[in-house]
């Protein structure tokens, strides 16, 4: 897996990011997940997460 992120605006001098983790088709096969489902995030000691809505 790996962490992107990408500028989307600067504002007064601070700049805001998106950020996404790209996940290989082998795992989202593997957890029946299709394009477009919701999905809930949280973290826990220092670990993300992420299941089906």
């Amino acid at each position: 897996m790996k962490l992107l992120s990408q500028t989307s605006r600067e504002y007064k001098g601070t700049e805001y990011k998106k950020f996404w983790v790209v996940i290989s088709n082998k795992l989202v096969e593997k957890l029946g997940w299709k394009t477009g489902e919701e999905l809930e995030a949280e973290v826990k000691k220092d670990k993300l997460i992420i299941e089906k809505d």
